[in-house]
């Protein structure tokens, strides 16, 4: 298939070679009386010169071609035929090929140059990343490891004595560095899932206060030192949402302002809907669905706002580790429900995340009387 079109490509450039000579050569045909022949072969250079700058060599060997005997037979004497009676404009025909010829063949080659530097820098940029990725990944995985391998070998060492209550923290700490490795594990293959395409939303009616609060519950223990404040609207439907997405989005998103905002910054939480949607009109009771997750941090560079959701995005000159995979999985799963997700920077500081869905709702009374 790929070949056909290839072809196919190149049967419309040999077309465009022909018509491009052909038409600058009928338009100077019009001026022949006025124009000498020399001017008209600077024209027809200067449009060998601009088809060289996109064709392909051998459509470009064809325009140059053309040319040369266009030009003789339309503009040099005797007019009609490929004689040409005077020496010297035998020449300069013949140095017109030549120039037109090496202009093609060079332009054509500095083109194909470009492009080899251009695949040369997109492999090393992808080097680049991938090593990023790696240095990060090392980090990421190796500081659980360690953590669960050195508390192993302390519980376990039968030379030193472990109280009971060392040896709770212990697996206090072992529990923790788990839970840290298996959220790594999990954003990778999210991401993994994202870009095979094999992401498919499993519409269920979800109760969205429940699922924030099973999400605070898990990181409790990076939140310790945060202020958590989680706000729904009055009598707040079931929403048709994939229950498993929706955890993780929140997941991320909270987890990366407990992780990029000081001890003692605020987190709010906020579910909100359209409670005044007019059903009547709406027969498939679509309402929309907001969250925004608002921190009072530091915020975002503006000039990278525009990046946040981009695979292996991290803050510059941050001390917080990561893999820069969260929220370009935010993202991914918030487009696989239909979704939206934005993010602004707050005037008084810090930053909030916008997740809009446009989605069924059901109320908690529908399920009783059914």
């Amino acid at each position: 298939m790929s070949s056909i079109l290839d072809q196919i490509k190149i049967k419309n450039q040999y077309l465009v070679s022909i018509l491009s000579i052909g038409s600058v050569a009928s338009l100077c045909l019009f001026t022949r009386d006025y124009l000498d022949y020399k001017i008209v072969g600077y024209i027809l250079l200067v449009v060998v010169s601009v088809l060289s700058m996109f064709l392909a060599i051998l459509p470009l060997l064809l325009s140059a071609v053309l040319s040369a005997l266009t030009l003789n037979f339309f503009f040099i004497q005797p007019y009609y035929t490929f004689h040409i009676s005077d020496a010297e404009d035998s020449l300069l025909l013949v140095l017109f090929f030549i120039i037109a010829l090496v202009n093609a063949v060079l332009t054509n080659k500095i083109r194909r140059a470009e492009k080899i530097l251009q695949v040369k820098e997109v492999r090393v940029n992808t080097m680049k990343l991938y090593n990023a990725l790696l240095d990060s990944l090392s980090h990421e995985l190796r500081t659980p490891i360690s953590t669960i391998m050195g508390a192993i070998d302390t519980i376990q060492s039968k030379s030193v004595h472990i109280s009971e209550e060392n040896k709770e923290n212990l697996y206090t700490e072992i529990e923790k560095a788990s839970l840290r490795l298996n959220h790594q594990v999990e954003n990778l293959l999210n991401m993994s899932r994202l870009e095979s395409g094999v992401i498919q939303a499993k519409m269920d009616w979800c109760d969205l206060e429940e699922l924030v609060y099973n999400v605070l519950d898990h990181l409790k223990d990076d939140l310790q030192f945060h202020k958590v404040v989680v706000k729904t609207d009055e009598n707040l439907p079931l929403f048709k949402l994939d229950y498993g997405l929706m955890q993780q989005i929140i997941f991320n998103l909270v987890f990366n302002a407990a992780q990029y905002t000081p001890k003692g910054a605020k987190i709010e939480i906020k579910v909100s809907y359209n409670a005044d949607v007019d059903f009547e009109y709406n027969p498939h009771k679509l309402a929309p669905c907001v969250i925004t997750i608002t921190d009072d941090g530091i915020g975002f560079p503006e000039n990278e706002i525009d990046k946040v959701f981009d695979k292996f995005y991290r803050l510059q000159n941050s001390k917080t580790g990561g893999t820069g995979l969260g929220l370009s999985i935010v993202k991914g799963f918030v487009e696989a429900q239909h979704g939206k997700v934005i993010l602004q920077n707050r005037e008084d500081g810090g930053s909030v995340f916008t997740l809009s869905f446009q989605t069924l709702t059901m109320n908690t009374k529908e399920i009783s009387n059914e």
